[in-house]
Parts: C-alpha cells; sequence; structure tokens
C-alpha cells in the first residue's frame, strides 16, 4: 500500500532496452490490447512510448460491440496522415532555452528527439525556462524544425516559427493566457509524477500550481477588490474546475485497476491539446429532446455540467471524453422515446452489449448525427457503453459528475472555497 505508485513503473529494463533497439532501426510499434487479464501495461507500453506508437487498450472487450471500434482505430492507424524516420528541435531566441520534452519519442542526446513515426494525433510537449533577463517590448522567437520522411519516401523538413512579445505587466500575460494549453501542460506533468510519487502528492501538486497562478492575479492584477471575494482572470476561470476535476480522474483514483491507470498515463503522454480537457472533463448532452430542439446550425447540443443536479429520471444523457462514450438511461424514461432511441418499450430490454443503430425517426437520427460528428472531431471511433439508474453501470456514470461531492472527494463550491481560504492566507 505504501508503494502503490512502484506497480505502475516498468518491472525491468528489458523492454526498454528492446525499445531503444527499435528506435535505433526506426521501427514504430502499436499494440492492441483485447485481453481481459492483467498485462502488466506498465512494462508493455515502454514500447510504443519509445518508438513513437500508441497503446490500444479494450477492456473490458465484447466481441458484440467492440469490433468496429478495433477495425476503425486499425484503419485509421494506417491511413491517418504521418510521417517517419523524424528528428525534431526546438530553438528558442536569447533568455529563453527549452528545459525538457515530454511525449513519445526516443532520446538520445540533449537537444533533438528521434520519432520513428510521427502523426496527426500525438503532441509533443515542450517546457521552456527564462536563463536571462527578457526586455519589454522586444519579441521572443521560438522555432521547432522537423525533419521527416512522407509516406511516399520523400525526405522533408517542416520548421514552425512562432514570434511573441515580452511585457512586464503580469495583467498582460494573463489577459493572453490559453486555458487549454495550460491544463494540457498540468495533465501532463501530473502523469508523469503519477509513477514516483503517491497520489495524494500528486493532487497536492496540482491544486498548488491552480491556486498559485490564481494567488498571482489576486496579488498582482486585482488589488483594488475586495479581499472577501474569489477574483478568477477572464482568461482562466475555468482553471479551478478543470483542476478538481483532474484530481478525480482515473489516473489519480485510489480504486482503480492498475493497468487501467498506467493506460491512462500512456495515453496522456502523447494527448493533444484539444483532447486534454475532455479526457478530465468530459462533454455530456442530454439525448431524450433532440428532436425537440432547434439547433440546425450546431449539429451538437450545448454541453450540460457536469453535476447530477443537472439529470432527471425520465432523460437520457450521452457523456463523451474523446476515446469513450456512456449512454446513461434514466429510471422513468417514456417508453416512447426509448421505441425511437432502442427499438424496445422498456429500459430492462435494452441489451447490455449496446450497439449504436439508426432507426427510421427524427429522434433516433439526430442522435446518430450527434455521435458521428463527435467522431469526426476527435478522430476517433468512440466505444459507447450503456449506463442504467440503478446498477453498477449508472455508478459508473455518475462516477463523472465531477462537480458533485464524490467518495472522497470535495464538491466544485467546496474546492472553489478551499481555493479562495489558500489564497487569502497566502496575502495575510
Amino acid at each position: 500500500e505504501k508503494e502503490a505508485h512502484k506497480l505502475l513503473q516498468p518491472a525491468d529494463k528489458t523492454l526498454r532496452t528492446m525499445a531503444i533497439e527499435f528506435a535505433e532501426y526506426q521501427v514504430c510499434v502499436d499494440i492492441f490490447i483485447t485481453s481481459q487479464a492483467y498485462v502488466d501495461m506498465a512494462s508493455i507500453s515502454v514500447i510504443p512510448r519509445t518508438t513513437g506508437g500508441q497503446v490500444y487498450y479494450y477492456y473490458s472487450f465484447s466481441a458484440l460491440s467492440d469490433p468496429p471500434k478495433l477495425y476503425n482505430d486499425l484503419k485509421w492507424n494506417i491511413t491517418r496522415p504521418q510521417g517517419f524516420e523524424a528528428v525534431m528541435r526546438v530553438r528558442c531566441s536569447q533568455g529563453i532555452q527549452v528545459q525538457d520534452y515530454s511525449g513519445n519519442f526516443c532520446k538520445r542526446i540533449p537537444t533533438d528527439i528521434d520519432l520513428p513515426a510521427i502523426d496527426c494525433d500525438k503532441a509533443v510537449m515542450v517546457t521552456l525556462k527564462h536563463d536571462d533577463k527578457l526586455q519589454d517590448g522586444a519579441e521572443c522567437a521560438f522555432q521547432c524544425a522537423l525533419l521527416y520522411t512522407t509516406i511516399d519516401g520523400e525526405r522533408r523538413i517542416r520548421i514552425s516559427t512562432l514570434s511573441l512579445p515580452c511585457t512586464n505587466m503580469l495583467s498582460n500575460l494573463f489577459r493572453a493566457a490559453d486555458l487549454d494549453s495550460q491544463f494540457a501542460c498540468m495533465l501532463k506533468q501530473a502523469a508523469n509524477e503519477i509513477p514516483s510519487k503517491a497520489l495524494p502528492l500528486v493532487k497536492e501538486q496540482a491544486s498548488n500550481g491552480c491556486i498559485n497562478a490564481l494567488y498571482a492575479y489576486r496579488k498582482f492584477c486585482a488589488t483594488v477588490t475586495s479581499s472577501g471575494q474569489l477574483i478568477l482572470p477572464e482568461a482562466l476561470k475555468l482553471l479551478p474546475l478543470y483542476t478538481l476535476a483532474l484530481t478525480k480522474s482515473v489516473g489519480l483514483r485510489t480504486d482503480g485497476r492498475i493497468d487501467g491507470r498506467s493506460f491512462w498515463i500512456n495515453y496522456v503522454s502523447s494527448l493533444s491539446t484539444p483532447l486534454a480537457v475532455p479526457l478530465v472533463y468530459p462533454r455530456m448532452i442530454s439525448v431524450h429532446n433532440l428532436d425537440a430542439k432547434d439547433n440546425e446550425e450546431s449539429v451538437l447540443p450545448p454541453p450540460i455540467p457536469l453535476s447530477s443536479e443537472h439529470l432527471s429520471n425520465d432523460g437520457v444523457y450521452f457523456l463523451e471524453n474523446g476515446e469513450d462514450g456512456l449512454l446513461y438511461v434514466g429510471e422513468s424514461v417514456e417508453s416512447d422515446i426509448l421505441q425511437k432511441l432502442f427499438g424496445v418499450p422498456s429500459a430492462a430490454e435494452i441489451r447490455s452489449q449496446y450497439v449504436l443503430q439508426q432507426y427510421d425517426n427524427q429522434l433516433s437520427k439526430k442522435f446518430n448525427d450527434v455521435v458521428n460528428e463527435i467522431r469526426r472531431q476527435r478522430s476517433s471511433y468512440l466505444r459507447i457503453k450503456l449506463c442504467k439508474k440503478g446498477d453498477p453501470t449508472g455508478m459508473l456514470f455518475l462516477s463523472y459528475m465531477v462537480e458533485d461531492r464524490t467518495a472522497g472527494g470535495q464538491s466544485y463550491v467546496e474546492f472553489l472555497v478551499q481555493v479562495h481560504r489558500q489564497i487569502q492566507h497566502k496575502l495575510n
């Protein structure tokens, strides 16, 4: 119990040595796992992580409902835009230097990373540090150079350059803050810490990162406001919510399977910025009233906050995090809605091994359109699981209601109160 995090570390160096050899020969390895038994994900995932690949994990695999997901993952893996035999380096102008790279790659020298394969779904995080003073009003330049071979065998170099103004006004920095990028950085740093630190410590570090940022804003940018108020910068007003969601996520829960947490850590490693927030704070929409809403401009209806007070017993809800989709059916859903969505008049008759189908009615068509649009946006063929209120699958769905008070966790309001108290303590 005291060193449970060690189960999230590779058992030995055997597979790491093999992975480095693969990378030297420019071989990228992807692994598809459908086993229901413990497979020591922490050790196995070293190979795809070092060679620019990824792990596809289907737990628990259903021969009835999961083949479409497996087929589409395999098809997209082969057909997506990608390059091979890549080398990447990031350069900065004077005053800033690269501190570290994070992602799925092999690193032999400090300045470059080797990528036997690089594709459109993966991201590499580069953390920077100040090593000299920057002049106010001047500009800082960043350049990423990627040398790679196309799928047609053509050797190319792709250069991305960014120039940003320097400022000594902290309020300007907060005004221009990029919430998604900042949270993606926080998420990846937490995932990197999990195998080597106790979970309470990782959660505390994530919370402190949020509190320190808001404290700096309160102290230097919002000094004229009342001390009894929690002041949030407009660009980062959702940072506390996402931080709370991170502390309740699969990777930071103590009740999950070891392989499940190892997969989560590996998945986060190369996760792109647009998918970072949905992973811990999924999108939830109501399905039962899709045909009543006049939302022709957008296929997707507006999302609902992740709180059980927004769930009704006579409703059907869909939640997705970019990888999985959960379809939640309340206890008192009208038989007409069930007939339109599932082809049966009662919830008891819906098969637990749910397979999405389209029936000849407006509600079913709109729900299929929603699922297909999400799959397109996420470049992922969501696995859809059925969850019913009153059984264990319903509890799985409710575990994503991160704004509620959950077992051993705070509600969003309680977390905001804690953040406010700690900021007040620092100010005093």
